[in-house]
């Protein structure tokens, strides 16, 4: 099963909070990394199925379409089916922290490392 790598990058923790629970909630995919950018960004990166990440994402870009104050998208990409050299060097791959939310489909494929 082809996986994905999706991010989106917001002004302010409460946006990515905000969006972080949306694509969780609307995609069968599992939160990877989470990091502060700099002048208060924030990104999220999520894995999973394709066509969850795609769902995911789109989901995560509603809400932050409508966030109150100062919360805002700023970026937003989606890597289909990345390459091992992207999972080598960036920190888009499945972690031991993340493991209990993985999805079945991921629990099946052997995962470097674990």
């Amino acid at each position: 099963m082809p996986f994905a790598v999706g991010v989106i990058e917001t002004y302010g923790f409460p946006a990515m909070l905000a969006v972080a629970d949306a694509m969780v909630k609307a995609g069968r995919v599992t939160i990877v990394k989470y990091e502060q950018a700099d002048s208060g960004r924030q990104f999220v990166c999520i894995r999973g199925p394709v066509s969850e990440v795609n769902r995911a994402v789109e989901a995560g870009l509603i809400v932050g379409s409508d966030l109150p104050n100062e919360g805002c998208v700023t970026t937003h990409y989606i890597v289909p089916n990345p390459p091992e050299n992207l999972e080598t060097v960036l920190p888009i791959d499945f972690t031991e922290a993340s493991e209990e939310f993985w999805i079945e489909e991921i629990r099946g494929n052997r995962i470097p490392g674990f």
